[in-house]
C-alpha cells in the first residue's frame, strides 16, 4: 500500500466491523471492513459534509451498514482543513472571504460552487491516490467501487466520479448545477440523487438541474421535504440497496 504500509493500524472491532486508520501522503483516512475479511471486495468511498470529518456520526453509520449488510469495505478521508488536517493556507482565508461575500448579499449557492471547484482541484487527485493505495490491500483488492456524498461530499464527489473510471455507481445529492453540471455531463454510471425540497442553501431549480445534467441512463431522483440537513434516515436503506444492486459480486467476498 505504498505510503500507508507503515500507518495502517487496527483501531477497533465493533459488531464485526474493523476500523483501521491510514494515511496516503498527507491525507488521513479510515478504512472499514469485515473483521474476518481476507479477499477482495467492493469498496465504497464516502465524502463527508462541510464542517465534518472522516469519523462524523453519519459517516460511521453508513460505513457500518455497508460493511455489515453488503460485505463491502468503506473508506472516508478528511477534506483539506477538516478533521485531522491542518488549516489550509489557501482554503481557510478563502472560506472567511466567502462568508463575507454571503453576508454582503452574494448568492450562497454561487459562492459555495466557486469554492468547491477550487478545492476539487486538490481532492480529486488525492482521492485517486487513496483509491490506488486501498486497492492494494488484500482484503480490499481491485473490486468494484462506489461513491457516496452529499453537500460538500457531492460538490467534490461529482468531479471525482467524472474523472475516476473505477467508480461504477454513485449516491449524490444536496448539490447544485452551479458546482458540477459540466462534470456531471461526463458521468454515465448509475446515480441515485437526493434533493431536499426546502433546502435553504441549494435552490430546487439548481438541484434538479444537476440531476438533469447527469448523462447516466440509470438515474433516480429522491426528493424529500425539509432543509439541507434534514435528509431522512431511511435514505441509508435506499443507498445500501442501491449499492447492493450495482456493486457485484458481493456474495463472493470472504
Amino acid at each position: 500500500m505504498h505510503s500507508t504500509a507503515s500507518s495502517l493500524t487496527d483501531e477497533s472491532v465493533t459488531d464485526g466491523v474493523l476500523e483501521q486508520s491510514f494515511t496516503v501522503g498527507e491525507v488521513p483516512g479510515v478504512l472499514f471492513s469485515p473483521a474476518d475479511a481476507t479477499s477482495p471486495r467492493p469498496l465504497i468511498l464516502l465524502g463527508h459534509g462541510g464542517g465534518q470529518h472522516k469519523r462524523a456520526p453519519g459517516v460511521l453509520a453508513r460505513a457500518h451498514r455497508f460493511v455489515r449488510e453488503l460485505g463491502a469495505a468503506a473508506a472516508c478521508v478528511d477534506v483539506p482543513g477538516h478533521g485531522d488536517r491542518p488549516d489550509h493556507p489557501q482554503f481557510g482565508p478563502m472560506a472567511a472571504r466567502n462568508q463575507q461575500r454571503v453576508e454582503q448579499g452574494e448568492p450562497r449557492a454561487q459562492v459555495i460552487a466557486q469554492f468547491q471547484a477550487v478545492v476539487a482541484q486538490q481532492t480529486v487527485p488525492e482521492w485517486t491516490a487513496v483509491l490506488d493505495a486501498l486497492q492494494e490491500l488484500p482484503h480490499v483488492g481491485a473490486g468494484p467501487v462506489g461513491y457516496w456524498g452529499l453537500s460538500l461530499g457531492c460538490g467534490l464527489g461529482v468531479p471525482f466520479v467524472a474523472a475516476e473510471p473505477r467508480v461504477r455507481a454513485a449516491v449524490l445529492g444536496c448539490g447544485s448545477a452551479l458546482a458540477g453540471a459540466e462534470q456531471a455531463a461526463r458521468i454515465t454510471v448509475p446515480v441515485q440523487f437526493l434533493a431536499q425540497w426546502d433546502d435553504e442553501f441549494i435552490s430546487r431549480e439548481q438541484s434538479l438541474a444537476l440531476f438533469e445534467a447527469f448523462a447516466s441512463t440509470d438515474k433516480t431522483l429522491h426528493a424529500n421535504p425539509g432543509g439541507h440537513a434534514a435528509v431522512p434516515r431511511h435514505e441509508i436503506d435506499s443507498a445500501t440497496a442501491f449499492f447492493g444492486r450495482h456493486l457485484e459480486p458481493l456474495a463472493t467476498a470472504s
